[in-house]
């Protein structure tokens, strides 16, 4: 039944689409055999808009092909302007990075100028070769050396300026730096801002432990800055070395953090030069 009726729809389609396609035809005919000028201008307004009707249909194909072919060609022109972007990006976040980078080394340049211009003379920049701990000891290396003017009993301190260790052997060119860290360290310190002194011992580990003495009631609490006294007659006074964290440990600038480091000279009245 249903079947049935699909044929007669489409068999009545199918005539409507003849009649149609006739109309065109016969518009023509009566143009050229029989010019009845009235009758043509009454025709025209049916059968224009049936012709109309009929040819889009007809070049509907042809009108949908191209459609496609025109969306696939504006895809490909997406698709490639897409690629284009994404390579602009990618472009553009290597040369952020490369300024990142750029920004961070000149920020850690100028302030290394700093330091070594706030030393005067007595500064010379080196940079860390090899660090070595082994058996409760920590020392590392440096490349400069008696050739560039250091000797035994200078201090090196880290790029921003704290306490790393104490030269104890120069070549020619290069040096050993007895770490704070080391088990052989044993520097006179005290709490910042106050007179209550001590000494700061290295145990091996990354948090070496401060004794207090001069003030045996004084109690430590985190956060409290240790800073280099000249007591011992060893070290100038006012090196920043780190910062009580519980109890009686210390944190400080361990050797495996530093790449570059600051070697300070001071003269007999406890000065750098």
């Amino acid at each position: 039944m249903n079947q049935n009726k699909t044929s007669a729809r489409l068999k009545t389609i199918i005539k409507s689409a003849a009649a149609a396609a006739v109309l065109p035809v016969l518009f023509i005919y009566i143009m050229i055999a029989k010019p009845d000028y009235a009758l043509m201008n009454g025709l025209a307004h049916i059968v224009l808009p049936v012709a109309n009707w009929v040819g889009d249909v007809i070049t509907w194909p042809v009108r949908a092909i191209g459609n496609g072919i025109e969306n696939v060609r504006e895809l490909a022109n997406l698709r490639t302007e897409n690629e284009e972007l994404r390579a602009q990006l990618d472009a553009a976040l290597r040369n952020k990075n490369a300024c990142d980078v750029a920004i961070a080394e000149n920020q850690k340049l100028t302030q290394e100028l700093n330091i070594v211009q706030s030393y005067q003379n007595g500064a010379i920049v080196a940079d860390v070769t090899y660090d070595n701990t082994a058996f409760h000891h920590s020392t590392f290396f440096i490349n400069k050396g008696a050739q560039h003017g250091l000797k035994k009993g200078m201090v090196v301190v880290s790029t921003d300026g704290h306490l790393v260790g104490i030269i104890f052997d120069v070549a020619s060119r290069f040096s050993r730096v007895r770490a704070l860290t080391d088990t052989n360290t044993n520097i006179a310190v005290r709490i910042a801002g106050t007179d209550v002194y001590g000494f700061l011992q290295g145990n091996g580990s990354n948090t070496p432990t401060v004794g207090l003495f001069s003030d045996p009631g004084f109690q430590p609490t985190p956060g409290l800055k240790l800073v280099t006294s000249n007591i011992s007659g060893i070290l100038p006074n006012g090196i920043s070395v780190g910062e009580i964290i519980e109890n009686t440990d210390v944190r400080i600038v361990t050797p495996n953090t530093l790449s570059r480091v600051i070697v300070l000279d001071f003269d007999g009245t406890k000065e750098y030069k």
